[in-house]
């Protein structure tokens, strides 16, 4: 197995830091690769059927703003590659598109001969496997992220982010447009607010997208305990709070 070593309990990256990274498409948050299958005689048809596959995504994902692609490619089961690509519910149709191409580049860079692979932007994710995944949710695929900074006074920070949260998580679920993304703001003392977002992939059912997202919370809860900011990126879904915007309009 092939990968970037996880930030399980990482700095938190600086929103500058990460609006470069977009702007000149380098360093994806996290990936990983595995199935190395360079040997095998089928990989060169599922390689063939992974680029044409994840080309599409590429004009798919972005357009009508949707911000979504799901699909699979291939003559039969030995190189049938399932693959998904999911844009942050807030970014615009060419920053997708922008997201998408250096994912795609990217996870062809670093996982050359793998069946099985996935890249976080910030502005995206995509993911490939020659299994059937649709429906599923992916706990196995968690990227954990903090600022390092404490609040003053963390146990009602903590109550107001799981508020906050959990209301965005059951709007997200049950959405009625089905884009499975809500993002929302709640007063703290003083002038202060408190940011936050809740998405899933759209290959999930609302009850198991909310499962996904409570799940993605109560971690959130626990490794970034009384930080000013969090979040959890995950294959199915993800969450976020900071304490200044970061949600486009």
């Amino acid at each position: 197995m092939s990968s970037s070593r996880p930030f399980t309990s990482s700095l938190y990256l600086l929103t500058f830091t990460l609006l470069l990274q977009n702007v000149l498409g380098v360093d994806p948050l996290y990936s990983s690769c595995s199935g190395n299958e360079n040997s095998t005689v089928n990989y060169g048809s599922y390689r063939t059927s992974l680029n044409v596959l994840m080309g599409s995504f590429y004009h798919l994902a972005p357009a009508n703003n949707k911000g979504f692609a799901v699909g699979s490619l291939g003559q039969d089961n030995q190189d049938r590659p399932y693959g998904l690509v999911l844009c942050r519910g807030d970014v615009s149709s060419s920053d997708c598109r922008a997201c998408v191409a250096n994912a795609t580049r990217e996870l062809r860079k670093r996982c050359p001969n793998s069946k099985v692979g996935i890249i976080f932007y910030d502005n995206c994710l995509l993911k490939y496997s020659n299994k059937h995944f649709f429906g599923q949710i992916d706990n196995g695929s968690n990227l954990y992220l903090y600022n390092v900074q404490n609040v003053s006074n963390p146990v009602v920070f903590n109550q107001k982010t799981e508020e906050l949260l959990s209301r965005l998580a059951n709007k997200a679920s049950y959405n009625s447009t089905k884009k499975y993304y809500a993002a929302g703001e709640m007063d703290l003392e003083g002038s202060k607010k408190l940011y936050g977002m809740a998405q899933c992939t759209r290959d999930l059912s609302s009850v198991d997208c909310k499962k996904c997202l409570d799940g993605a919370i109560g971690k959130l809860q626990s490794f970034a305990h009384g930080k000013r900011g969090g979040r959890v990126l995950g294959g199915s879904c993800m969450v976020r709070y900071e304490i200044y915007p970061f949600v486009r309009a």
